[in-house]
């Protein structure tokens, strides 16, 4: 195998196996957090997208699943179908996209399941020798499949349970630096609860929604029979949303969600030529839950800058029309991603449809992108059917 082959190999998996976030600032001071599989981190969804990728406590619906699969044993219909697609680096790359798949079926009105599979496509890679004689083609790819189940507690507070594999295939099997690489696998799970109460607001119907989900909770992963073995990313999101019905055919809704990666800090640097690296291997999972409260170099200040917010704003005309907009803020020395975002949704009797698009200005992958989600209820399926008979 080429020099040339080995390099690009080692390139793929460090851009795409482990996820940095890292900023500069002015001291010199560097500081990481890392998990492997970053892709289970973006929005799937064109609804939640569109609101700066807030929605673990917005009303439910069939993609769920990533933000909050608790909300499902509130969802109004039976059952349903969603397909989403996202480009991804579109604007330097054409074939690079996630796709997201989702369902649930209601068992009574106490129960719901749910399943999603996630599959993110880094499109094709040409490996060439010293010569550029192509050797072989690659497709390095990575997915996710879940299962769900939620209950009502009451009737205002659900909660559920999510079950996840997950594959990566980065390296299709190459040799970087003499090592033999293979795909990683792992096994996770998601906690979550969801509550909601009505409300009266100058005499309009209103409700106030809660929800908290602790996602990717599960086994290390590596690429290699070596020791090094890289964290999920594991992530407490937590958020409110209002919704005030404004009359019989207008209604808006406001959120808020906030996130923290459940892994410790990997490393950070004192000043530009004295690196320290902190071996997190031997941190157990449950161990690195507890230490990513706490151990950041910069103690309470710095614990509260891996903190990321969104803010969105939804809405509904007739329960038909749907305008979104968000924001979602990070710190500048976390990782420094800010944008805002916007979009629509229109919803029939059976399909649903929901775009979003993402306004950049620091290079984010999904920067001037457009994102649709396609969803199929099938109680309104059954209507239009009773309906023509």
């Amino acid at each position: 195998m080429s020099k040339k082959t080995t390099i690009s190999s080692f390139f793929i998996i460090f851009l795409f196996a482990v996820n940095i976030n890292a900023q500069t600032s002015t001291n010199g001071q560097t500081n990481y957090v890392e998990s492997a599989v970053p892709f289970l981190t973006i929005a799937p969804d064109s609804r939640a997208g569109a609101m700066g990728d807030a929605g673990v406590a917005t009303s439910p619906d069939i993609n769920s699943m990533h933000w909050n699969p608790a909300k499902y044993a509130f969802i109004e219909t039976s059952s349903g179908i969603s397909v989403s697609y996202s480009p991804w680096l579109r604007n330097l790359i054409g074939d690079i996209n996630l796709a997201y798949l989702t369902g649930y079926y209601r068992l009574n009105q106490q129960q719901v399941v749910a399943t999603s599979l996630r599959y993110f496509s880094l499109g094709e890679i040409p490996f060439t020798n010293s010569n550029s004689e192509l050797e072989r083609t690659v497709k390095p790819n990575e997915l996710a499949f879940d299962v769900a189940y939620s209950r009502l507690f009451s009737e205002k507070i659900s909660g559920a349970i999510a079950f996840r594999y997950i594959r990566s295939d980065l390296s299709q099997g190459q040799i970087v630096q003499n090592i033999e690489t293979k795909a990683g696998q792992a096994f996770a799970a998601d906690l979550a609860v969801y509550y909601n109460t009505p409300l009266t607001i100058s005499e309009k119907n209103s409700k106030l929604a809660l929800g908290l989900d602790i996602s990717n909770i599960g086994t290390k992963i590596t690429y290699t029979d070596e020791n090094q073995k890289d964290f999920l990313p594991t992530n407490l999101r937590l958020g409110g949303a209002l919704t005030v019905d404004l009359d019989q055919y207008n209604t808006v809704t406001f959120t808020t969600d906030f996130n923290k990666l459940l892994i410790p800090t990997g490393r950070y640097s004192i000043d530009n030529n004295n690196v320290i690296t902190r071996n997190t291997s031997n941190i157990s999972v449950v161990s690195g839950i507890f230490q990513s409260f706490s151990d950041a170099p910069g103690g309470l200040k710095e614990e509260l800058q891996e903190i990321t917010y969104s803010i969105g704003g939804e809405y509904w005309y007739r329960k038909q029309l749907a305008i979104r907009g968000g924001y979602f803020h990070e710190s500048p020395n976390k990782g420094n991603r800010k944008f805002f975002t916007m979009g629509v949704g229109l919803k029939l009797n059976v399909i649903g449809l929901d775009f979003s698009y993402l306004v950049s200005n620091n290079n984010n992958p999904l920067a001037r992108t457009l994102r649709f989600s396609i969803s199929l209820d099938f109680d309104g399926l059954k209507k239009t059917k009773s309906i023509k008979s």
